[in-house]
């Protein structure tokens, strides 16, 4: 039987060459000073251009959205600029990729951003647990700094800056991230938001950020060239709040009018969360366009799961680190290499750009 990730697939306005996703992964590695990428990192996306989309590791939209040492950005002319050869060298390649576009809000370190001074969060209400410092130090979060709606009217406009420095560096499309603990997921959560305002308190308002900045992104890109990051069931760096779940069929139906390239939704992994297998396929359910399945897959369970029509494509991570040729493995069922957890954040090519094709490991 043909392997169904292997079939092309329509998203929104491009056809894909497979369904095999390489999910956005932080690894640390731009250019000090400038966090513009470099040549090294040209090559390790260049490396995985079989991909039938990249999604690029997560890009700050602002000094003030960079929450770990040595991300990259895409709000200066130099960074446009390094995106530029990555986006040239995965076309080149005939790959596709789309940047994401990111602010971690609560989840930062003032030595990060020294001239804005404190991260900003929807309410003053610290992550818990443990960050890293400019210095790669790990250190205590910070307590943040409300923000105020000025601010969000800023921060929506620097979303729409970063897209439209997306486009000039010759990106496919771009990736909202609004999962996984960071600004936009903080507004959906009242662990973390406490606000009274237009932005906090019922289900509309704690979801409207989102929606106004994706109006920015499809303004610029046009809808069938942006996709959205949700994580309805994880919230790292933060306290679960069991009536997010509200948040997000509101967020996931009205998401339907939009007519998104693409809805990419993280499985649930851990924690205790009352009936969750039957909340998510509820949810998953509630789409009506394409959706792109993240957190924990073999090539078989994705096989399996694109067979039984849960999801359009699947997203891989620490095995596309490993596996620069992750989608010729896959087809020939071929052996993948093992992925080294030391070399994820910080450093050089060891880990990054070393890890073998499969041709040379046959030889």
């Amino acid at each position: 039987m043909e392997n169904k990730l292997f079939t092309p697939l329509q998203l929104g306005d491009y056809e894909l060459k497979n369904r095999l996703v390489m999910a956005p992964l932080t690894r640390m590695r731009a250019t000090a000073g400038s966090l513009a990428p470099h040549d090294l990192n040209v090559e390790y996306y260049r490396q995985r251009s079989s991909a039938g989309l990249i999604v690029t590791e997560a890009s700050q939209i602002s000094p003030l959205g960079m929450g770990y040492p040595l991300t990259p950005g895409i709000y200066s002319d130099e960074q446009v600029a390094g995106w530029k050869k990555v986006t040239d060298a995965v076309h080149a390649e005939d790959g596709k990729t789309f940047i994401q576009l990111w602010h971690v809000g609560r989840v930062s370190h003032t030595s990060l951003h020294p001239e804005a001074g404190l991260p900003v969060a929807p309410s003053a209400v610290a992550a818990p647990g443990m960050t890293l410092t400019a210095s790669f130090e790990q250190v205590p979060f910070e307590t943040p700094r409300a923000i105020t709606v000025d601010e969000i009217k800023q921060t929506i406009h620097d979303y729409r800056k970063a897209a439209e420095n997306a486009k000039a560096a010759g990106f496919d499309g771009v990736e909202l991230h609004a999962a996984n603990g960071y600004l936009l997921h903080e507004f959906l959560h009242e662990t973390s938001n406490l606000r009274t305002d237009e932005y906090g308190g019922s289900i509309e308002n704690k979801a409207r950020i989102v929606f106004e900045v994706l109006d920015q992104l499809v303004d610029v890109f046009g809808a069938g060239k942006v996709g959205i990051r949700l994580s309805p069931f994880a919230y790292p760096y933060g306290e679960y709040d069991p009536k997010s779940y509200e948040v997000y069929q509101y967020l996931v139906e009205k998401l339907n009018s939009y007519k998104l390239a693409y809805l990419h939704l993280i499985r649930y992994r851990q924690g205790e969360i009352e009936n969750v297998t039957a909340k998510e396929e509820a949810l998953w359910k509630s789409y009506d366009g394409t959706i792109i399945a993240a957190d924990g897959f073999t090539p078989e369970t994705a096989a399996e799961y694109v067979e039984a029509g849960k999801a359009d494509a699947i997203a891989f991570g620490r095995h596309f680190i490993a596996n620069p040729d992750l989608p010729k493995r896959i087809e020939l069922a071929a052996e993948l290499n093992d992925y080294d957890r030391n070399t994820f954040y910080g450093g050089a090519e060891k880990g990054y750009t070393d890890y073998p094709f499969l041709e040379k490991t046959k030889a």
